[in-house]
């Protein structure tokens, strides 16, 4: 069963237009079920920055308790999709900008670039972006803080980085040159 849900002001609208983000397929009678989400709520209103301070971190904590509300396992997750406001699809955007920047730098300088922090679906987000370089990439670090370590080319490059160096290279990333 897939469903669309556009809840805004209070009201629930079960035949609205997909969120911003969604995939086109999640709407009712689209094909390829299987990539896409099959509930899908889009938050609009006064109220909605509240949900998208600190990065989306309500917004994200609400899908993740709706998954467990659900009883969704993990690699079932991405079948629910909540947005506010469009965020999701521009962070997706932020993303590929961030991606396409890092394998320049990485082909430029031959060394790993590291990504700040961010939660399994935008990690998710960026492997598939960064996969398109024919790079090789991994996640490191436990918990809130993994993140995606982009590596060049050679033998060398799926080592994973010791904590001084990865906590360095994370560092680095943030300094304004």
């Amino acid at each position: 069963m897939q469903s669309q849900i556009l809840a805004c002001n209070g009201h629930v609208q079960p035949n609205a237009d997909a969120p911003a983000g969604a995939a086109p397929s999640a709407l009712p009678g689209a094909s390829a079920p299987d990539s896409s989400p099959v509930i899908c709520v889009e938050f609009t209103g006064t109220d909605t920055p509240l949900l998208l301070a600190r990065n989306g971190e309500l917004l994200h904590a609400i899908e993740h308790l709706a998954a467990k509300i659900l009883r969704l396992e993990p690699e079932e997750h991405d079948l629910i999709f909540f947005d506010a406001e469009g965020f999701k699809a521009n962070r997706d955007r932020e993303l590929q900008h961030s991606a396409e920047t890092a394998i320049e730098q990485v082909r430029a300088t031959g060394r790993p670039y590291s990504f700040p922090p961010m939660t399994s679906r935008e990690r998710r987000m960026l492997h598939l972006a960064l996969a398109k370089s024919g790079l090789p990439t991994a996640s490191s670090g436990e918990g809130p803080g993994r993140f995606v370590v982009l590596y060049p080319e050679g033998p060398a490059a799926a080592q994973p980085l010791a904590t001084a160096d990865r906590t360095r290279a994370i560092r680095n990333s943030f300094r304004r040159r």
